[in-house]
């Protein structure tokens, strides 16, 4: 697949069965992580959290999100992000979706990781006991606006890596949390 005339690359080695929900949990550079998501991902029904904004004035994604079965959360307001949170979570176990999570909040520019917000995991692994979270690993992307609009940064592949699927009642929620942030951290190139 190409972005832009830029190539992108998803690996996964990972048997997923669509008759388990995921919680794909990754890290975020740009806003050019999603499109490949959403297709490489596309046979597990993802459904994404993303800030309330999104939710609004961008024509085709705003009305994805507002009415595909994504969580539009209000980070200044964590009354409703965790209200918000729990309906989505209830909707994917019911519905055997899966969701797409970014932890660290918001892009990082440089692609250095910003250290990951776990609430949000906390609250979907909450009412999907059964669900599987898979790290995804994301290289390069915020390189294609590293100059700004213009000119885009081209010429370095996006990749996307899956890691070993975890079960989320394999390990303490706190200690999960900690494996999954280093798996996804120290493939960070």
């Amino acid at each position: 697949m190409l972005i832009l005339w830029v190539p992108v690359r998803f690996e996964n080695k990972h048997s997923l069965s669509k008759e388990n929900n995921y919680i794909f949990v990754a890290n975020h550079q740009s806003l050019f992580d999603i499109p490949p998501l959403i297709l490489y991902l596309r046979k597990y029904s993802p459904k994404f959290v993303a800030k309330m904004e999104l939710g609004k004035g961008i024509p085709s994604i705003s009305y994805n999100l507002k009415y595909g079965g994504a969580a539009l959360i209000d980070r200044k307001d964590p009354r409703q992000a965790l209200s918000a949170l729990a309906s989505f979570s209830k909707r994917i176990n019911s519905n055997k979706w899966s969701a797409v999570i970014f932890p660290e909040g918001t892009r990082s520019r440089t692609g250095k990781p910003k250290k990951f917000a776990t609430n949000g995991i906390k609250m979907i692994a909450k009412y999907n006991k059964e669900a599987y979270i898979v790290p995804i690993t994301i290289n390069n992307s915020w390189k294609v606006y590293k100059y700004g609009k213009f000119p885009l940064g081209l010429g370095s592949p996006i990749t996307l890596k899956t890691h070993t699927p975890i079960k989320i009642t394999s390990l303490p929620f706190d200690e999960l949390m900690v494996k999954v942030e280093a798996i996804i951290t120290s493939h960070i190139k």
